[in-house]
Order: C-alpha cells, then sequence, then structure tokens
C-alpha cells in the first residue's frame, strides 16, 4: 500500500513518439501542486511503455528543479497557462 501522503498518476500519449508527452505530464503536475495539500508527494508518470521516451520524461516531470525551472520559461509558461484557460487559475508554487 502506497503512502497516504503520496498521489500518483499515470498518463498515456495518444502516440509512442507524442511531442506533447512532457507539456502534458508537465501540467498534469502544475494542476495537482495547485490543488492538493502542499504535505502530499506527487508523481506523474507515462503509463509503461507507452513513450519511446518514457524514462526520460517521468525523470524530467519528477523533479522537482527541472519543474521549476520550465514554468519560469516564458514560453512554457505561456503554453501551460494556455491549457489551464478555463480552469480555475494558474498558479505555481512548490
Amino acid at each position: 500500500m502506497k503512502n497516504l501522503n503520496e498521489v500518483e498518476i499515470h498518463y498515456t500519449p495518444t502516440i509512442p513518439n507524442c511531442s506533447m508527452a512532457q507539456i502534458i505530464g508537465l501540467m498534469i503536475k502544475v494542476k495537482l501542486n495547485n490543488n492538493l495539500p502542499r504535505t502530499m508527494k506527487i508523481f506523474v508518470k507515462v503509463t509503461a511503455g507507452a513513450h519511446l521516451k518514457e524514462h526520460d520524461i517521468n525523470k524530467q516531470i519528477n523533479d522537482k528543479e527541472r519543474v521549476a525551472a520550465a514554468v519560469e520559461n516564458p514560453n512554457i509558461h505561456a503554453i501551460i497557462k494556455r491549457g489551464f484557460k478555463n480552469s480555475d487559475r494558474f498558479e505555481y508554487s512548490f
């Protein structure tokens, strides 16, 4: 049984070489960080065998420094903000 303070989400990109898999994972991670208590440990992973770069994507999405750097990038920030357009709000914090 998992720790009750952990959440693990698996998502499946549409194709094994989906170019948006990292952004999708990042958006899921940011959304969960914004809406769950800060005490929760959040893990977002590509479904096993669903992407050619599954290991690399999982490593990036679950690395706190890489996520923070990505969200601070103005281009990525704009993409995420657009993705959350009709959602509640976009705010990044760890």
